[in-house]
């Protein structure tokens, strides 16, 4: 960091209404100036007498129309356009070289005869000083600006100068007191031959904006002005002739702020402005395009001084396509942290516990919120650093593009509809749809030439450009020739984000997860996700930027985010791996328990499930009826079996069988099951509010009334596929409702389940007990499933909990989600209670009993909770009776016991999908 001086520039016009220019000549140097200014003149080309002027800096300033004499003619003469006025950056683009040794000079020794002397002080501070500690103190004018002027870098650090006006302290500029900053000499010195700068020179600084003096060195060894600001840590926001700087400080401030806090630079200089004059009575100069042109430079110079390009012989021209990218150091890298043979590395002989080592992650993704209107154009506002950092170069890139206009949208099995709308909206009026991003998927770093706009939603031209990697066959074809790999060479697996994988089909969970890859560890997929996240604050601010001011804010964010995640491996690293180690432990030790209470009953289906892993995990998990993590016929819903019946009954309708009516069998049982469903609901939200509030009660009244409704549609069909039931209700049954004695929710339906045997035969017609005993048994398989899911999220949220949650306010959130788990628990407990014993009163006892247990209280634990014993139960009673635990809960230190060897797993982690008995185990592997 340089030692002392703050801030940053920026970019500022300032007009004069003069049409003509001033050109500076450069004169031979002579032989006799001092040795360290040698490498100045080697570097520092003369001034060019063409095209510059002193209106330089701001381009949203038209250049005036210049008004003649007054000789009696009106003549309207327009002012010369000037390239420095109109595309700063094309003038500045030559002295990057410059821009960046002035940068390193400023953070290494600087000048060897100027040393940093603090006012007062006899010995010299160190680098780390920036400056004195202020004191307030009350001096005359004269001794002020001595003070201040004795160095540049002090000049302005308060901001705060008052003066006595007889009555009161009235606020004035240093300007004012006759403060004259020289530069271009060791602080304290005078210049025989200087040059007064711009009469409206501004400064920002960290404590305001201010007008200031300066004076330019010009003896016969000069340096350029710019390079004398830069020498005192102000950054100049024009290469030639220099209105507007601002200190190295304040740019860096802003930097942080604008990327942490996305704080945009009208809200920063606002700031500044109210620190320099709070009332508005004076306002500073508006100093705003300036000064983003001033922060674009610096982003682009330390992207350059990161990738060392000031100490390279080829200098800034010399950068290679994404060498500005600050890469990952954990991912392998040939030359840094892998071994050097290791391209003769025989894979297929290589351990696949170790090859995980030399895998590289990456995550693709898009981003549809960092869109860009079409405004302004690539001549005015360019693109000075196209592909050397962390966008892909857009010449290739377009020119891959054209040969892909006509192709179609990435097809998917995805139920996420983000891309479909992306690629569905208008994009009139848009410069780029989005951005596509490829990341590290292990340490959240962005790569190089990673980053590519979408013209129109997420297409396989533009991925497979960004990706920069190998899609094989016909994919790899496509792309340019300088991009081909030799697929022999590389092996490459695809597998999609753990979010993410959910909105696809079943049969891609497996062999496209990360939880059933080596190596993969506890890696998500989500990395580029979370640095979206981070992006995601700047899509207001880069919506209306031109091409190239967003294409700069954003490789600054990309690089300001790859820094914090580098600087951060120290900490992260040493943490994960410490929790790993724990936590590693503990899934072992669990999972050799529950191996070893498995093998002692049933050793060979053990060793045929290790088997049959080892062969699945041989194919590289590509098929996904064979993975050994799935069930091997996924578990029927209700939905699923209505389906099948309602074919079966179109197909007896099409050949006659069924007789013409406007519902079927199957519709009347499942409107059945639908209203004994809705009655339990209703009659647990009753009892759960025992006083409810008026509209709580009007609520109810709905929902009973809604609920009557449908008990009525229901009788009047039961009358056609039950028409012997009327003889076997009691008077008191054929009354649907009693306002006195009975509410809807307790209407009892006489579906064939409520009948004996011999009733339902005599009252049903044939077929009707069948299609609702196989609409129970589905109700069964589904409710076990949803059973199992909720006890796996109650153990994981209580372990959360547990390890992460403290404080009030936390504890009662975790408090209301295990709530909604226990009270999701025992719906999932009465929906099977209801189910099994209506299967049992249609189908009676046999072998389907030790697929389907009796549900007792215990049953309903986790796959790693053991059953607790009678004193532990009471402990619990109590315990929820003071409220410290739910009921269907557990206490926050329950009877998860992983790595006990001698707890017993439930009997609903067994399969329920096998009729024939207990072959398998599938759900427990």
């Amino acid at each position: 960091m340089s030692g002392s001086g703050s801030g940053s520039t920026r970019l500022t016009c300032t007009t004069t209404g003069q049409t003509s220019q001033e050109v500076v000549p450069v004169e031979n140097f002579q032989q006799t100036t001092p040795a360290h200014f040698e490498e100045d003149f080697a570097t520092n080309a003369g001034l060019d007498a063409a095209d510059f002027g002193y209106t330089m800096g701001d381009t949203s300033l038209e250049a005036e129309e210049q008004a003649p004499e007054d000789d009696g003619i009106s003549v309207r003469v327009k002012a010369k356009r000037y390239q420095n006025l109109d595309l700063p950056f094309q003038t500045w683009v030559n002295h990057r070289d410059e821009y960046l040794d002035e940068m390193l000079r400023g953070e290494g020794r600087g000048d060897p005869d100027v040393y940093s002397f603090c006012v007062g002080a006899v010995w010299p501070i160190p680098r780390t000083a920036a400056s004195c500690r202020h004191v307030t103190v009350l001096a005359c004018s004269v001794s002020a600006a001595l003070l201040k002027g004795t160095s540049p870098a002090h000049a302005l650090d308060t901001g705060m100068e008052q003066e006595w006006d007889g009555g009161f302290f009235k606020r004035v500029s240093l300007k004012s007191l006759g403060l004259v900053v020289q530069l271009g000499h060791t602080p304290g010195s005078s210049c025989t031959s200087m040059r007064r700068g711009k009469y409206k020179f501004t400064h920002i600084n960290v404590t305001g904006i201010h007008n200031v003096a300066v004076q330019f060195c010009e003896c016969d060894a000069r340096i350029a002005h710019r390079q004398q600001l830069m020498r005192v840590c102000w950054w100049p926001a024009t290469a030639v002739d220099p209105s507007t700087c601002a200190t190295f400080n304040v740019v860096r401030l802003f930097q942080n702020m604008n990327c942490l806090g996305k704080i945009s630079a009208y809200h920063f200089l606002r700031s500044l402005e109210l620190l320099t004059n709070a009332d508005g009575l004076h306002p500073p100069p508006d100093r705003r395009r300036a000064f983003m042109y001033i922060v674009r430079q610096h982003r682009m110079m330390t992207m350059m001084k990161r990738a060392g390009r000031g100490h390279s012989d080829s200098g800034v021209e010399g950068t290679a396509q994404g060498e500005l990218v600050l890469a990952c150091r954990a991912c392998p890298q040939p030359g840094r942290n892998l071994p050097d043979s290791w391209d003769q590395i025989n894979w297929a002989e290589m351990p696949e516990d170790l090859r995980y080592k030399f895998f590289l992650f990456l995550a693709e993704d898009t981003n549809y919120r960092l869109i860009n209107r079409n405004v302004s154009s690539e001549a005015r506002d360019p693109i000075i650093d196209d592909g050397l950092g962390y966008f892909c170069n857009r010449q290739e890139y377009k020119k891959h593009l054209r040969n892909h206009v006509d192709e179609d949208e990435i097809s998917s099995c995805s139920g996420f509809q983000a891309m479909f709308l992306a690629n569905a909206k208008r994009v009139k009026g848009l410069r780029t749809t989005g951005v596509g991003g490829v990341t590290c998927a292990r340490h959240n770093m962005w790569r190089p030439n990673g980053i590519g706009d979408l013209q129109r939603g997420e297409r396989y031209g533009n991925m497979d450009f960004i990706l920069f990697s190998a899609i094989l066959n016909t994919r790899m074809r496509g792309l340019p020739t300088w991009m081909q790999i030799n697929p022999e060479k590389v092996s490459v697996w695809f597998k999609v984000p753990n979010f993410h994988i959910l909105g696809h089909k079943w049969l891609c969970h497996s062999p496209f997860s990360f939880h059933w890859m080596w190596g993969a560890g506890v890696t998500d997929g989500e990395d580029v996700e979370q640095n979206w996240e981070f992006m995601n604050g700047a899509a207001g601010s880069t919506k209306m930027m031109g091409p190239g001011g967003r294409h700069a804010f954003l490789e600054g964010l990309f690089a300001f985010h790859n820094w914090m995640r580098t600087v951060s491996y120290r900490k992260v690293f040493g943490r994960r791996l410490a929790r790993d180690l724990k936590e590693g432990k503990l899934h072992k030790d669990a999972f050799d328990a529950f191996t070893a209470l498995i093998e002692a009953e049933r050793p060979d289906l053990v060793e045929k499930w290790r088997k049959w892993v080892l062969t699945w995990e041989s194919e590289q998990h590509m098929d996904g009826y064979a993975s050994p993590f799935e069930m091997a016929k996924p578990v029927n819903t209700m939905t699923d079996i209505r389906v099948r019946l309602g074919k079966e009954e179109l197909t007896k309708t099409g050949a006659g069988v069924e007789v013409e009516r406007q519902h079927t069998s199957s519709m009347f049982i499942s409107m059945g099951l639908d209203l004994e469903e809705s009655q339990r609901i209703m009659a647990i939200d009753i009892k759960a509010l025992a006083n409810p509030t008026p509209l709580q009660e009007l609520d109810f009244v709905k929902r009973k009334t809604a609920l009557l409704k449908r008990i009525n549609s229901f009788r009047r069909l039961q009358r056609t596929y039950m028409p012997e039931l009327v003889c076997f209700m009691t008077p008191g049954h054929r009354e649907i409702w009693n306002d006195k004695t009975r509410s809807p929710e307790a209407v009892k339906l006489f579906m064939p389940s409520e009948l004996g045997a011999t009733s339902h035969a005599k009252t049903c017609e044939k077929g009707l007990d069948k299609l609702e005993e196989e609409m129970w048994e589905g109700e069964m398989m589904v409710t076990l499933e949803e059973l199992r899911q909720v006890l796996r999220l109650r153990t994981v949220t209580n372990r959360f909990c547990h390890c992460n949650m403290t404080g009030q306010r936390a504890l009662t959130r975790g408090q209301g989600v295990m709530q909604q788990n226990a009270i999701r628990i025992l719906k999932a407990k009465l929906r099977y209670w209801y189910a099994r014993n209506a299967y049992q009163r249609l189908r009676g006892h046999g072998d389907w009993e030790k697929v389907y247990h009796v549900l007792e209280e215990e049953d309903v634990r986790g796959i790693n909770e053991r059953a607790v014993s009678e004193e532990e139960e009471g402990e619990r009673e109590r315990l929820r009776e003071l409220g410290a635990i739910m009921e269907g809960g557990i206490a926050a230190a329950g009877v998860v016991a992983a790595g006990d060897k001698t707890h017993t797993m439930s009997w609903i982690w067994y399969s329920t999908n096998l009729a024939n008995g207990e072959e398998d185990l599938i759900d427990g592997a």
